[in-house]
């Protein structure tokens, strides 16, 4: 090798360039290589004993940025390793979804063969008709009124019929007879006299007498169980408007999680932002949850598994100051679930990872859990949230645009995973301080 000749780092692997065709393509570990390239372009091992070699100019090295937007990476609708149905060539084709929790929140579970399961909702009354749907809820609602109408009604029939009031000679105006009940002659008429009695109507043409003690005494029964159903389900309805569910109506997850670099490391995103201009949730925080099959040592198939993923929001950990949407961050390092996923094996990986956003009702100081989730299909490699807060001179404030939470755009990330990235960037480290010792 000649004296003027420098050391140089080789250009990876022509199936790492913009026009990569693979949609499994990764960095592996042969394309971190280095070797020396003399003028004639001749390539020498570095397996060259330290005597033998001569004093070297080192160029940065360069780890390849993929450009995801050029590359087939998303394009694996006819890959037979993908979960979809159709094959090359079809146009119809429908992609197998497997999630635990969907986009809105709702739950997808499924609980069978629980034990004496109607007793247990019956004994827990009061939740299970603020969880039932509003038909249901409007049901029991006009069917708990009437019941006790009705009821009241026979145990007023019942009074009458004993005391004599219904016979045909004590009926007639002018027949001296003094009943329990002014103008009860039917039980039409008692079914109305018990629903005036309960809602406290009054019309004025029915009203007890003092004749029958039994007769003041159902009276107030009736009133006292009325307003203790009303109340009842003035309780429930009010509940069910108020329920925390509906605070997260407002309540915002990206479309799309991302994965892409930030200060040099790989990086999952998503964002939440919440609609709302005056009542804020207070004290809130955001969890990132991972459902994915785990094997123990043992032999143990756990599946499913969930594992916590470490999350933050700008600089800090603490509680979410959610004045205007946020990107919440987990990076990709050693401790991550993802580190050795690479951007193929996004593809083929089956994994759910569950975002939940909890906090306080600023207005009414309800905590309320606001749930999505994100499957392989829905994160984006390469790409990265377009901005949406902007600062308007004329109005003096900051505008957000919602027009503009979903929306991502495609930058150079590598396809490796984090853990291949490490590896190169610590090759990389080391091959510079072994030149410049």
């Amino acid at each position: 090798m000649s004296s003027d000749s420098n050391h140089v780092i080789a250009p990876p692997p022509a199936r790492f360039s913009e026009n990569i065709a693979a949609p499994t393509a990764t960095i592996e570990e042969e394309d971190f290589q280095y070797f020396d390239v003399d003028a004639d372009g001749d390539v020498d091992s570095d397996q060259q004993s330290e005597g033998e070699r001569e004093p070297m100019t080192v160029e940065p090295a360069v780890l390849v940025r993929v450009a995801t937007c050029g590359s087939t990476i998303s394009q694996t609708k006819n890959d037979p390793r993908t979960r979809y149905r159709g094959g090359p060539g079809g146009s119809a084709y429908r992609k197998l979804r497997r999630r635990a929790v969907f986009k809105n929140g709702e739950y997808n579970v499924i609980q069978t063969h629980v034990s004496k399961r109607r007793r247990k909702y019956l004994q827990d009354l009061f939740t299970t008709l603020v969880d039932i749907q509003w038909r249901w809820t409007i049901f029991v609602f006009a069917l708990s009124f009437l019941l006790s109408w009705f009821s009241f009604a026979c145990v007023w029939w019942l009074i009458a019929y004993t005391h004599g009031d219904l016979e045909p000679e004590n009926l007639k105006p002018d027949s001296g007879w003094a009943p329990c009940v002014d103008n009860i002659n039917s039980f039409a008429s008692c079914f109305l006299f018990s629903m005036e009695t309960q809602t406290t109507i009054g019309y004025g043409g029915r009203a007890t007498t003092e004749e029958c003690p039994e007769a003041i005494i159902t009276m107030c029964m009736q009133s006292i169980w009325g307003m203790m159903i009303q109340a009842f389900m003035v309780g429930i309805i009010f509940a069910k408007m108020a329920r925390p569910k509906q605070r997260t109506q407002t309540l915002l997850f990206s479309r799309n999680a991302v994965i892409c670099q930030r200060d040099g490391q790989l990086c999952l995103m998503f964002r939440v932002g919440d609609m709302r201009e005056r009542s804020h949730l207070i004290s809130a925080s955001v969890r990132a949850q991972i459902i994915r099959p785990r094997a123990t040592k043992e032999g143990e198939y756990l599946s499913p598994f969930l594992c916590e993923l470490d999350t933050q929001v700008d600089d800090y950990n603490s509680n979410i100051f959610l004045i205007w949407p946020k990107v919440v961050v987990h990076k990709i390092d050693s401790t991550s679930p993802l580190y050795q996923l690479s951007a193929a094996d996004i593809i083929h990986e089956r994994f759910e990872i569950v975002v939940i956003l909890e906090g306080t009702t600023e207005s009414t100081g309800q905590t309320t859990q606001a749930r999505s989730s994100y499957l392989p299909s829905e994160i984006l490699w390469g790409h990265r949230f377009e901005p949406l807060v902007s600062y308007s001179k004329e109005k003096l404030s900051y505008i957000v645009d919602y027009s503009l939470f979903h929306n991502t755009y495609q930058v150079d990330t590598p396809l490796c995973s984090a853990q291949e990235l490490h590896t190169f960037t610590e090759q990389t480290a080391a091959v510079y301080d072994n030149n410049y010792a």
